[in-house]
């Protein structure tokens, strides 16, 4: 749990996908879609200005009747963004979604969104850890006796 988020981007890729704050709800979904991801980072040039997830599409657009046609992502994006370095740990990462109750960071480093982490990644590296290590604890029991 003390692994950084550099090891899981390093595993699934630094990507970054996003939009312009000029973009329709409609094309901030697209966009999400296309690429399989459950959030869209809003980006002004290099500047991060919001994120938008499918949890905001439920709540602020269907909800309101919004036409995702014509209304502007930047209305109703999240823009006080909680992000995370590349240094933060798995165990830190956990503790920020539990206690903000969100699903998706953006990873900056040095002022630069360089990746998104979701609570799918954390789940899976957990995982993953958990199984490496009841394999390799099976492997010392079986071969760490002899008959």
């Amino acid at each position: 749990m003390n692994a950084p988020i550099s090891a899981i981007l390093d595993r699934k890729g630094c990507h970054v996908y996003s939009v312009p704050p000029t973009a329709t709800i409609a094309e901030a979904v697209d966009e999400m879609n296309r690429n399989r991801v459950g959030s869209i980072i809003v980006m002004e040039g290099r500047r991060l200005v919001g994120i938008f997830t499918e949890r905001d599409v439920l709540r602020r657009v269907v909800t309101a009747a919004l036409d995702p046609k014509e209304t502007c992502v930047t209305e109703v994006m999240s823009s006080n963004v909680i992000t995370i370095s590349r240094d933060a740990t798995v165990e830190e990462t956990t503790r920020i979604f539990t206690e903000k109750r969100c699903r998706h960071l953006p990873v900056v480093e040095d002022g630069v969104v360089c990746g998104t982490i979701s609570i799918g990644d954390i789940t899976r590296w957990i995982g993953e850890s958990h199984r490496a290590e009841a394999e390799h604890l099976k492997n010392y029991i079986t071969s760490g006796f002899s008959a």
